[in-house]
């Protein structure tokens, strides 16, 4: 059983019986199939069938009305089944209170329903109510409700219980009782390889080392063959490993889509078109996330005399400000979280658009079936994944000669677009909130403060060794790191006494506002960076705020994205391309703070200045490769 929810079939859309009553043989035919029901006559074998046609047959509302008419006129001792498949058509309907009230009913019909306990905690979770869909599938993960009845299908019943709950758990980041749950899913079932990505992933966000800790009858390499791209980033440096993540996901993922180079979804609008160039952002992440942070003036200070900005998105109304301001900036936001992928492409072709922009790659949230259907002529990667996506769909990625470099290109499907100086935009409006002090984060006022906020889950075993072996050479120093959960605290506190490091030199800060995480950015002395998952955003905050990185490049994308900033702002001899280089200058800065003091003068009178915070120019030359690869795609007929 997928750990992650079942997604159910959408319907196409229905007209309402009601509203139709005699427009055709058809309704006549369903006003006489409402009127049997309600009469007692007919049967469940008839009910289900006639209710599976009208459901078939786009008409999921008349389904529900018959099921609803027939449960209440007839006294079965089968109602249960009915009220179960009720639900169901609901759920499809998204109408969760009514199909909580029609799994509710056939559990008071049949208590030892265990599948219809299953489906009323996805309905519940859909309301919000997550403790109520715990509970309802304990019911059969724990106390075993309706598992003696349900023969040979009991196994999996019970599996779709642990593996929902480890899933809602580890959402709900209670990754203390998730785990466990995972760790049970595999003893029962070693095969499951969504499973496997999601502990995987999980022992990562607590720093648990070692990751790949195996149980039952699951082998290291299974685990490694199952982890998520984004796990993987974090977990190796090899770029053939990482293309090979990619491509199974696309693989078992992705729909196999055989129109190429392009194919048009509106056929009406298939036409020559002259005028604007239509650019269209592709993303779930416009709003409090890292890609909306970075991007937000990207879209602003587009030339709108050449470039008309659309945004196709599904990202969550948080009601932050920087939500409205990025929907402000396009010409035309295109919500598209209620549409399938195909219906979403259709509307993107329809749109016009020249060149399609994915923000989003194979993240968490990630629909790259609408790219698998080529909806534009140029379609281009950037900004959520700094990796090959091996996306058929994807045929661009935008990067710059240091992140992508020549020994690199065989690794990826994606062909490279240049940039001059550095990949990646961010926002030189970002608010940074009042100076802290050290006191107020419990942070010695004489001692020399490392400092990395990278998320939990980039570090590694290997990293964090290092940072010790710095600890232990730099006397009265002493690491900052970002609180991500309680479990990652433990373990690297346990972690650094064992590398004989006494834990309290480690200080954990809580997450804050972004503009107060700014500000604590000016307290430390050097930000050590992540390897091989280096720091994007947070190395863009770093700089920014005048606050220097130390990192190291490896030979992936993602290992060389604090390289290229550390390079495009002025200082190439931060980068290091060894862990001993890495720790010897760690070790040389830390005892001469001096020279860290140096580097943050450098970076506050200079910094801002340089061609990493160049953001028009960074914008033009993007403007410049997209106009160049629409009217390249203009010329050869395919717009």
């Amino acid at each position: 059983m997928d750990i992650s929810r079942p997604a159910a079939a959408t319907p196409a859309p229905s007209p309402d019986p009601a509203a139709t009553v005699a427009a055709s043989p058809a309704d006549e035919r369903l006003a006489q199939v409402l009127a049997r029901s309600r009469s007692g006559q007919m049967q469940l074998p008839e009910l289900l069938d006639t209710a599976n046609q009208l459901h078939a047959t786009g008409m999921a509302e008349a389904s529900a009305q018959l099921y609803e008419s027939w449960i209440a006129a007839t006294d079965s001792p089968l109602r249960h089944i009915a009220c179960f498949n009720w639900g169901t058509v609901l759920g499809t309907l998204k109408r969760p209170v009514e199909a909580e009230r029609a799994y509710r009913h056939a559990i008071e019909l049949q208590p030892e329903f265990a599948q219809a306990y299953l489906n009323l905690g996805h309905q519940l979770e859909q309301q919000g109510r997550n403790e109520e869909a715990l509970a309802a599938w304990r019911e059969v993960a724990e106390k075993g409700t309706g598992l003696q009845n349900a023969g040979p299908e009991a196994p999996q019943l019970r599996l779709h219980a642990i593996n929902n709950m480890a899933r809602l758990l580890e959402m709900l980041k209670r990754y203390d009782e998730s785990e466990p749950l995972m760790r049970l899913s595999l003893e029962l079932k070693g095969d499951q390889s969504d499973v496997m990505q999601h502990y995987v992933h999980i022992r990562q966000k607590q720093c648990a080392w070692p990751v790949y800790q195996t149980m039952g009858k699951v082998s290291h390499n299974q685990l490694l063959c199952a982890t998520s791209l984004l796990a993987t980033l974090s977990a190796s440096d090899d770029p053939a490993l990482q293309l090979m993540t990619a491509q199974r996901f696309v693989h078992e993922k992705v729909v196999k889509y055989s129109e190429t180079p392009y194919h048009r979804l509106a056929v009406a609008a298939n036409k020559p078109r002259e005028g604007r160039i239509k650019v269209g952002y592709l993303s779930g992440d416009l709003c409090m996330h890292a890609v909306g942070l970075l991007s937000a003036e990207l879209y602003e200070l587009h030339n709108r005399d050449k470039f008309e900005v659309f945004a196709f998105s599904w990202s969550r109304e948080d009601g932050t400000p920087l939500r409205a301001r990025l929907k402000a900036a396009m010409d035309h936001y295109i919500p598209i979280g209620h549409l399938d992928d195909k219906t979403a492409a259709r509307l993107i072709a329809a749109s016009g658009i020249d060149v399609l922009v994915d923000l989003q790659g194979l993240t968490s949230g990630a629909r790259p079936n609408i790219l698998a259907y080529r909806p534009a002529p140029i379609q281009v990667g950037y900004l959520g994944l700094p990796a090959t996506s091996a996306l058929p769909g994807v045929d661009w990625i935008i990067a710059d000669r240091f992140v992508m470099q020549p020994e690199y290109l065989p690794y990826c499907s994606e062909k490279p677009i240049y940039l001059p100086h550095c990949y990646q935009v961010s926002d030189r409006t970002r608010p940074i909130g009042a100076e802290p002090t050290r006191a107020q984060y419990g942070i010695p006022e004489d001692a020399f403060l490392f400092c990395s906020f990278n998320n939990n889950h980039k570090i590694g075993e290997e990293t964090f060794a290092a940072w010790m072996r710095i600890l232990g050479e730099v006397e009265n120093s002493v690491l900052w790191l970002l609180a991500d959960n309680p479990w990652a605290q433990k373990n690297l506190q346990a972690e650094a006494e064992r590398h004989g490091i006494d834990a309290k030199r480690l200080i954990f800060a809580p997450r804050v506002s972004p503009a107060d995480y700014l500000a604590r950015f000016r307290l430390p002395d050097l930000v050590l960076d992540t390897f091989p998952y280096n720091a994007g955003t947070t190395a863009s905050d770093c700089l920014w705020v005048g606050t220097p990185i130390l990192t190291r490049s490896g030979r992936t994308y993602i290992s060389r994205m604090a390289g290229s900033l550390l390079h495009a702002v002025g200082l190439p001899d931060l980068v290091t391309y060894s862990l001993d280089d890495y720790v010897k200058l760690a070790v040389q800065i830390g005892k001469n703070p001096a020279r860290a003091r140096s580097y943050k003068r450098f970076l506050r009178e200079e910094g801002r200045n340089s061609p990493l915070f160049d953001l028009p120019t960074i914008v033009r030359d993007l403007e410049n490769e997209f106009e160049r690869l629409a009217l390249d795609a203009r010329a050869d007929g395919q717009l």
